[in-house]
């Protein structure tokens, strides 16, 4: 029996130095493989750095590791002072008295000169999604595929940097440009285009948004990487306000977080001050010529009533088109105010227009217009639409059937300045928008410089040119903007 019980303790023993020499012998195995894998990264991140096609990179490269700052964000700017109102008052209907010369309307029917649309290639490409219309497909180079924002510290958005910068990212910028180019997109166009891009070539946030800050600066735009809780931040240089917009300032440049629009501040962030070299170029949202989109047609009638009589205005639009308006962030008033409108939709609007108003006398036609802005849609303020404030292009404002006082302003003075050359103003107060046209009628006025112009307030409901409504009647305007005129 004892030697049985002595057998059994050698037999542990032996079992006992068998699992341990197992457990050595994976524990050296998975150490050796972390090794290997180790050597390997650090591998791949030399090759980068021997390889970078862009003589600038090297030196942006190192310029990533050195020392970043802290910087506190600026309070966003906001469009009011005050809500604007909840509802809106009428005027009492008065007749017009005929006054100035007669109208004739002539309808431009400008040509549009699309290029053909870049197509997709029939081959299978790494990425491909809808782009307004347009199905677009894009090959993800390897170094930017295999790019990591790892560790999560700014060792790791340097190491991002290296793998992208040593890539063969040449052919997919070439394909941004052409595609850019094809479509007319603007910069907001183009930031839309890069971040579908990235947010398809990783599923990752933080990745996509390192992937959007290379190409964005390999495209010339000026932006700028930041660190907040070990996420990354990506911000646009705007020379305009963007509003309700978290930014920060360096070297006295304003930096916008667009992602972040109307979502809240995000604090303290960790970045660099230095720009990549040659990426200059601002954040511009102007819209003076409108992209060129897959046509996907829908129409609308206009109704309203005016004395009795009943009128109705049919038109069409491109649904690509208001969809791509329709993500645009809060920018300066004047990019609204002298933003293009749709030729499809503007012969539409003037052909009907024209059966109302040609033959009339100026003072008739353009309350015609006036009366048509006021009674065609629904007041609505944009916190109880959208649950945030929206300024709309003129060509938004006629497709959504609800509307507020500023996208009234920039759809009127649009119609006013194609229709009959005048130079209007939009006219802001601290809750409220309007416009005053420089034409010699009689009626409230303000001074803008040296001239007077005679208000014009599309949501004062039956409210004739000349009439402020009562609140406003006698308060100075707080600014405001100026529309460019045709011969601008």
């Amino acid at each position: 029996m004892q030697q049985n019980r002595a057998g059994v303790q050698r037999l542990c023993r032996l079992l006992g130095h068998f699992s341990l020499i197992l457990l050595v012998g994976f524990t050296a195995l998975n150490a050796q493989q972390s090794f290997k894998d180790f050597k390997d990264y650090k591998k791949s991140q030399t090759q980068s750095f021997q390889s970078y096609k862009d003589e600038r990179d090297t030196a942006f490269s190192n310029y990533l590791k050195q020392e970043w700052g802290a910087y506190s964000a600026i309070e966003p700017v906001y469009l009011y002072e005050k809500p604007k109102p909840l509802e809106v008052e009428a005027a009492k209907p008065q007749e017009i008295e005929p006054a100035g010369p007669k109208i004739t309307i002539n309808i431009k029917e400008e040509e549009e000169k699309k290029e053909e649309l870049v197509a997709s290639s029939k081959e299978q490409r790494d990425i491909s999604f809808d782009f307004y219309g347009s199905t677009l497909g894009f090959d993800i180079p390897k170094g930017m595929k295999n790019a990591n924002f790892y560790p999560e510290t700014q060792i790791g958005i340097a190491n991002f940097f290296s793998s992208a910068a040593s890539s063969e990212y040449e052919t997919l910028l070439s394909e941004i440009e052409k595609i850019s180019k094809s479509m007319n997109l603007n910069d907001w166009g183009v930031y839309l285009l890069v971040t579908k891009i990235s947010d398809k070539a990783t599923a990752n946030q933080d990745n996509s948004k390192l992937f959007s800050w290379f190409l964005f600066n390999k495209l010339g735009y000026a932006v700028k990487i930041g660190l907040a809780d070990k996420h990354i931040v990506l911000m646009h240089y705007s020379q305009k306000t963007i509003y309700a917009t978290p930014n920060y300032s360096f070297e006295n440049k304003k930096y916008y977080v667009v992602s972040n629009y109307a979502k809240g501040n995000i604090g303290r962030v960790y970045s660099y001050k230095q720009e990549y070299s040659g990426a200059t170029k601002a954040l511009d949202l102007s819209l003076e010529t409108l992209p060129n989109f897959k046509e996907k047609i829908e129409s609308k009638t206009l109704t309203f009533s005016q004395f009795g009589n009943n009128y109705s205005i049919p038109i069409s639009y491109n649904k690509n088109l208001i969809d791509f308006m329709a993500s645009y962030p809060q920018a300066d008033y004047e990019i609204f105010f002298n933003a293009q409108m749709e030729g499809r939709t503007y012969v539409d609007l003037v052909t009907a227009l024209k059966k109302y108003i040609d033959g009339k006398k100026a003072s008739e036609a353009i309350n015609f217009v006036l009366n048509f802005v006021q009674k065609s849609f629904k007041y609505e303020q944009d916190n109880r639409q959208f649950g945030r404030e929206k300024v709309m292009f003129a060509q938004e404002t006629l497709y959504f059937d609800k509307s507020d006082c500023e996208d009234r302003a920039v759809l009127f003075a649009y119609l006013v300045k194609e229709l009959f050359d005048i130079n209007v103003l939009g006219v802001k107060y601290k809750d409220h928008m309007a416009t005053a046209l420089y034409i010699p009628i009689d009626g409230d006025k303000i001074t803008a410089g040296s001239r007077k112009f005679v208000i014009a307030d599309p949501t004062y409901i039956n409210a004739t040119i000349g009439m402020s409504m009562p609140k406003y009647r006698s308060l100075q305007p707080q600014s405001y903007i100026v529309v460019k005129n045709n011969k601008s």
